[in-house]
């Protein structure tokens, strides 16, 4: 993946251009161009020799003039050839002369054959605005003869729609799986247990990363090992006094183990635990009824009972630490963490370790927030069928569009027309 710098750059490239592809389908035309426009800048970012590799950014300028052509943007499209010579060479060099590298790897020709499609589409347009009528007519028939190979018979469509699959997905597959019926049947068949399994893993992967962050964090800000806590319980070990003896001790099992077998260390541990789990049962009450949490965190400080810390928190005064006058049922969520409580504060070493918001989102605008979202959306919702998103209904329109124009021009016979 090269440098960092240029895993951030394809990774953000990535996410936009999924993104812009999510708007063309939506016909949001103009929007996916700005998003386009942002996804090859940040290509431009990454090493040259590692993205020509791929063949992402000659798909990028393929996306790029098909918007030019469904905007009728006739102005771009007459200045479209150098885009379109770039995503020729990408392409090539990512699927090999005569998609040796995509027969190599895909087994399946369609999804290269549907990009060929386009490019050539949109090479006879350009070169249709560009008044090179012949190479116009020699660009659309070959774009048509791969129409023809990749475009999918109602029939075969149906017959795979009425096993309840969508009808974009079953064209692709059919694709895919050169137009055999029982072939993207198993196909769609086995995608769908994997979006089952995906979704049970990462279910239980965040119900994992919960569990780790209900441990706290190490005097080093590093979280517990789940591999040692594994081992500590294996051995008989209650997890969460396993957990708090790896959090003391960096992750050591071996000091961990020496504190949990040590009688006065482990009544410590447990007794801190307890301590710990009256502290946050406090918190979590005055937060729901209404107190802002970093307010609550400050105010059971001191081994104050929830009673004590409510009377507190209802002063008009407010906390000691705050402003004159200030509401303590007002959120202004905080940006910093405070990691633990000392013992001082509540007489031993409350790890508590989220006060206000200290999530990636922190000091971001809701719309930066909602975009980002919507992109890391885009690109996890990417599977092999995805992937093969080329839909060729609207290449058969425009093939047929323009071979009109060709002959209104003085160009093609009826015969060489898309019917």
């Amino acid at each position: 993946m090269g440098s960092e710098t240029d895993q951030r750059a394809v990774i953000m490239g990535l996410m936009l251009h999924s993104y812009a592809k999510q708007l063309i389908r939506r016909q949001k035309y103009e929007d996916a161009l700005e998003i386009l426009a942002m996804g090859e800048k940040s290509f431009s970012h990454c090493n040259p020799h590692f993205i020509e590799m791929v063949d992402n950014v000659p798909i990028l300028q393929l996306d790029t003039v098909w918007c030019y052509l469904m905007l009728r943007d006739i102005s771009s499209l007459s200045v479209a050839g150098i885009r379109l010579q770039k995503a020729r060479e990408g392409i090539e060099r990512a699927h090999g002369k005569d998609y040796s590298r995509v027969r190599l790897h895909q087994g399946g020709l369609y999804r290269a054959m549907a990009l060929h499609l386009r490019l050539e589409l949109l090479e006879g347009v350009v070169a249709y605005y560009s008044g090179h009528l012949d190479k116009s007519r020699k660009a659309l028939t070959s774009a048509q003869e791969k129409f023809l190979k990749v475009h999918v018979p109602d029939e075969s469509l149906s017959l795979v729609t009425s096993e309840g699959f969508e009808e974009c997905d079953a064209r692709r597959v059919l694709r895919m799986t050169n137009l055999d019926v029982g072939s993207a049947i198993d196909f769609l068949i086995e995608e769908e247990d994997k979006k089952v399994e995906k979704h049970e893993e990462d279910l239980k992967q965040r119900q994992e990363i919960s569990e780790q962050e209900s441990y706290g964090v190490t005097p080093m800000k590093e979280p517990v090992d789940f591999q040692r806590l594994k081992e500590l319980v294996s051995i008989g070990y209650e997890k969460a006094l396993a957990a708090e003896a790896l959090r003391r001790n960096e992750n050591d099992a071996q000091k961990a183990l020496d504190d949990l077998t040590n009688p006065e260390t482990n009544a410590a541990i447990q007794n801190d635990i307890e301590q710990r789990k009256s502290v946050e049962a406090a918190i979590k009450r005055l937060v729901s009824l209404g107190f802002e949490r970093s307010s609550v965190v400050e105010a059971v400080s001191g081994g104050r009972t929830v009673e004590q810390a409510m009377q507190l928190l209802e002063q008009p005064q407010g906390l000691p630490n705050q402003p004159e006058n200030a509401n303590p049922t007002t959120s202004t969520p905080a940006t910093t963490s405070a990691s633990s409580i000392k013992n001082e504060d509540l007489g031993s070493t409350s790890n508590i370790d989220e006060v206000g918001d200290t999530s990636a989102h922190a000091g971001m605008d809701d719309g930066d927030v909602e975009m980002e979202k919507e992109l890391a959306d885009a690109l996890s919702q990417a599977d092999a069928i995805s992937g093969d998103d080329v839909v060729v209904m609207e290449e058969g329109k425009a093939i047929e569009e323009y071979f009109s124009l060709l002959a209104s021009a003085g160009g093609s016979s009826s015969e060489t027309q898309t019917r």
